[in-house]
C-alpha cells in the first residue's frame, strides 16, 4: 500500500466595497490589482511559490491557491491555512495600490463556495492512489460516503427560499444546510469539473509516474475555515480510500440518485431523511456515516494506518463519532468549536434569539458571508479563533513556516529548493507539478515523477548549475 499524498485547491470569492461617492470596482478589475505584484515579480499570474504551492488567477477572477503535496495531516492543515495568509497579503497590497491611485476601496476575499447570484466555486481535494485502483470501479462504494460526508465537514449555508415545485432542489422556505457545494453538483461520476460538476472526477491526470499512480480528484467538498474540520475532511476520506485499496469489505450502500441524495441530505439537519439505495432499500445519512465509521474503527484495530500521525487519526475518529452523536441528538452547540456548519449555525441562532430574525433576514445573510472573510480580525471565523472559541490543529508558527517552506517529506521540497535557488540566482525558470526547467535550456529539465522523493541528485546538480 502506498503512502497517501493529499493536496487542497481553494478558489476564493472576491469583491470590494468602495467609499461613499467612489467608483465601484468589478471582480476583474480587483483581480488585476490583486495579482499586480505577482505579475511584476514573476511575469505571470500563474506561478509556483517557494513553499511548493501553486498560485494563480482562475476563470471568473477567482484567486486560487493549491497546496504543495503533503503526506501528513497537520502538514496539510498548516499549508491550507498558509494559503489564506498569502492571498490576504495580496489583498492588503491591492488596497494600498488602490489608495495610492486615489481609489477608496476595501478588498474582500472569502473562503467559501457560493456568491450572491448563485455561482459556485470549488475546494478540490486530491488524493494519490495506486495505479491499480480503478476510480469508476470504486464509485458505488465511495459515493455513499461523499454524499453524506457533509455531516462531518460541511461549511454550512442559508439556502434562500424559492417557489415550491420549480425544479429539483427547490424549496419554498429558506433553510439552513450542511453544505455549500451540495446544491451545485450535477453528476455522480464524470471526467468534467465545471460543465457537470461530478461528485467523483475520473480525469486521469496523476501529475506523477502514470504507471504507478493515479489521482482521485474530489470536487464535492466545501471550503473549510476551522482547522479540525479540514483535518477530519481529509483524514476520513484518506481512511475510506485506504480501506477500499486494502480490499476491506464494506456493506453495499450504492446510492440510487447521488445528486438528489446530496441535496436532500444537506437540507436535513437531523440526518435522518431516507436515502434511496439501488437495491430498493433506504438508509439515512447518519446510518451511512456510522457504517463507514464502524468500518474505519475495525480497520484501525486490525493494524491499519501505521504512520507517525496515528494519534491525529484517532483524534479524528473520536471527533467523527462525536459529530454524528450531536447530529442525532440535535445538540449542535456541542460541536460548534470543531465543525464549520455548527459554528456558523450557533452564530445565526444567537442573533435570532436576540432579534427574532427569520433566516431570510439580511443580517443573517451577512453572518453567512462574513464567517468566511479571511482577513484576520475582520472575518467572523478569525474573531472566534482569536477568542479561543474554535479548535486549532496547528499553531501560528507552523502556518507561518508553511508560507515559505515546502513540505519536507514529499517532492515539494525539491520544487521549493529549486524555485528559491533560481530566484536568488536571477535565472528565468519554468516549473509545474512535475518539471523543473531553466528557461535558457543550458541544463537538462528534471522530471520529478516520484511524489515521495524529497531527495534527488539531479536537482542538486540543477541547483549547482544555476550559478554558472
Amino acid at each position: 500500500m502506498i503512502r497517501r499524498i493529499v493536496g487542497i485547491e481553494t478558489e476564493f470569492g472576491i469583491t470590494s466595497v468602495s467609499g461613499e461617492g467612489a467608483r465601484g470596482l468589478g471582480a476583474d478589475e480587483i483581480a488585476r490589482y490583486l495579482f499586480r505584484p505577482v505579475v511584476e515579480r514573476w511575469r505571470s499570474s500563474n506561478v509556483f511559490l517557494d513553499n511548493g504551492a501553486r498560485l494563480y488567477l482562475d476563470v471568473g477572477s477567482h484567486p486560487e491557491y493549491a497546496t504543495a503535496e503533503c503526506d501528513g495531516l497537520r502538514q496539510i492543515v498548516a499549508h491550507d491555512r498558509a494559503g489564506e495568509r498569502i492571498v490576504d497579503d495580496l489583498a492588503l497590497a491591492a488596497e494600498q495600490s488602490l489608495a495610492d491611485e486615489g481609489i477608496d476601496a476595501r478588498v474582500y476575499l472569502f473562503k467559501n463556495n457560493t456568491d450572491s447570484v448563485g455561482n459556485s466555486y470549488g475546494c478540490h481535494e486530491n488524493y494519490l492512489l495506486d495505479r491499480s485502483t480503478q476510480v469508476r470501479g470504486i464509485a458505488n462504494t465511495l459515493l455513499p460516503f461523499l454524499v453524506s460526508r457533509q455531516l462531518i465537514c460541511g461549511a454550512g449555508k442559508i439556502l434562500p427560499g424559492t417557489p415550491a415545485g420549480v425544479g429539483l432542489g427547490e424549496t419554498s422556505e429558506p433553510v439552513y444546510c450542511f453544505s455549500q457545494r451540495a446544491e451545485h453538483m450535477w453528476d455522480g461520476v464524470s471526467s468534467a469539473t465545471t460543465r457537470s460538476r461530478p461528485l467523483i472526477n475520473t480525469r486521469d491526470e496523476p501529475h506523477a509516474d502514470s504507471t504507478r499512480f493515479r489521482r482521485m480528484h474530489v470536487i464535492v467538498g466545501d471550503s473549510n475555515m476551522i482547522e479540525t474540520t479540514t483535518l477530519l475532511k481529509v483524514a476520513s476520506t484518506r481512511l475510506v480510500l485506504e480501506m477500499i485499496e486494502a480490499g476491506v469489505e464494506l456493506r453495499p450502500m450504492a446510492v440510487a440518485h447521488p445528486v438528489r441524495a446530496i441535496r436532500e441530505i444537506s437540507r436535513d439537519l437531523t440526518g435522518t431523511r431516507p436515502v434511496a439505495l439501488t437495491d430498493g432499500t433506504t438508509m439515512s445519512a447518519l446510518e451511512i456515516q456510522r457504517e463507514f465509521l464502524g468500518a474505519v474503527r475495525r480497520y484501525l484495530d486490525a493494524g491499519g494506518w501505521e504512520r507517525d500521525d496515528r494519534p491525529d487519526v484517532e483524534h479524528c475518529v473520536a471527533l467523527w463519532e462525536r459529530i454524528l452523536d450531536a447530529v442525532e441528538s440535535g445538540d449542535h452547540d456541542s460541536i460548534a468549536a470543531d465543525v464549520d456548519w455548527a459554528a456558523k449555525l450557533r452564530l445565526i441562532r444567537q442573533v435570532q434569539a436576540k432579534t427574532g430574525a427569520d433566516l431570510d433576514h439580511p443580517r443573517l445573510a451577512q453572518i453567512d458571508l462574513t464567517y468566511h472573510d479571511i482577513r484576520p480580525g475582520r472575518g467572523l471565523h478569525s474573531v472566534l479563533e482569536r477568542r479561543g472559541m474554535v479548535s486549532r490543529v496547528v499553531d501560528d508558527a507552523a502556518v507561518e513556516r508553511a508560507r515559505g517552506v515546502a513540505p519536507e517529506t514529499t517532492r515539494a521540497a525539491l520544487r521549493g529548493r529549486f524555485i528559491t535557488a533560481a530566484r536568488e540566482a536571477g535565472r528565468d525558470f519554468t516549473v509545474d507539478w512535475v518539471h523543473l526547467k531553466v528557461s535558457d535550456g543550458t541544463v537538462p529539465t528534471v522530471a520529478l515523477t516520484d511524489p515521495f522523493a524529497e531527495v534527488d541528485p539531479r536537482v542538486d546538480d540543477l541547483i549547482a548549475a544555476l550559478g554558472r
